[in-house]
């Protein structure tokens, strides 16, 4: 998809671009599949933030979404593409041969009037879904579940592709786009393709306005802060960390520290991102 460079009619035009929208062929969506989004501002049930950096923004409608391409056997066609301000990537509605409509994350290629299929022996093509186990040994898929019937947790943003490395007993080794080697069941579902709309990261906001419309606040560096606020605070001018590493406004060290404790599904990981990549 194009990206178009804005015309510096403003400060605030100057090195922005934004999308040209080409690929999008229905604007309004569908009333059944929208669910009205309320603000939390980053905050828990507690009233708490738990999340910094959060607010205002934007009205949005959360589309709800077919992770799970539970409609086995059924066919269906693509109606049109269209754009979700909940996600980087576009989204497709589907009309099934039975009357009933969803939404699914559009993979990269997909347009109207194509055909899609969910089942075990549905054809390698793009936007088919299928077990791993069916799928062919370097295929690049989407939308992969990790437990089977719980619906698709990776590969759904924007230009995402996750290949299919090898196969060993009842589990299928997976290469995540960060290099990360994964291994999952195969009779976890996955969907054919790559995410569309893989111009995501090319976009440049280009100005703090466009950051406050994505709901997103301004973060203060932690040296310009007081010692009391932050571990990198205080001193005279411009001070260094002073300490071994980087920290957290809580002192936990940060910038590439691994927080990562779940030895449940650990065992699954056969190499971990950023491991013997080149």
């Amino acid at each position: 998809m194009p990206i178009r460079n804005y015309k510096p009619t403003s400060p605030g035009r100057r090195d922005a671009s934004g999308f040209t929208f080409e690929e999008i062929t229905k604007k309004k969506p569908e009333k059944r599949l929208l669910v009205t989004k309320k603000k939390r501002a980053g905050r828990n049930r507690s009233g708490r933030i738990s999340i910094r950096h959060r607010g205002g923004g934007n009205k949005r409608r959360i589309r709800i979404i077919d992770f799970k391409r539970d409609k086995d056997g059924v066919p269906g066609r693509v109606a049109a593409i269209e754009y979700d301000p909940g996600r980087s990537s576009r989204i497709a509605l589907i009309f099934y041969a039975d009357g009933e409509k969803r939404y699914i994350v559009a993979p990269d290629g997909l347009g109207v009037d194509d055909q899609i299929l969910a089942a075990a022996d549905a054809p390698i093509s793009n936007g088919n879904t299928l077990p791993l186990s069916a799928i062919p040994t370097g295929t690049l898929v989407h939308n992969v579940e990790l437990q089977p019937g719980r619906g698709g947790q990776m590969g759904r943003s924007a230009g995402s592709g996750i290949q299919v490395m090898a196969k060993d007993g009842n589990y299928v080794l997976l290469r995540l786009p960060s290099g990360e080697m994964r291994q999952v069941l195969e009779r976890c579902k996955a969907t054919i393709g790559t995410v569309g709309n893989p111009e995501h990261k090319q976009v440049k906001l280009g100005k703090a306005g466009r950051k406050r419309h994505r709901r997103r606040r301004p973060q203060v560096r932690g040296s310009a802060m007081n010692p009391n606020d932050h571990p990198h605070g205080g001193g005279e001018g411009k001070a260094p960390i002073g300490m071994p590493g980087p920290k957290t406004p809580w002192g936990k060290p940060a910038l590439g520290f691994r927080t990562r404790r779940n030895k449940r599904t650990g065992k699954f990981i056969v190499r971990r991102r950023g491991q013997g990549r080149r």
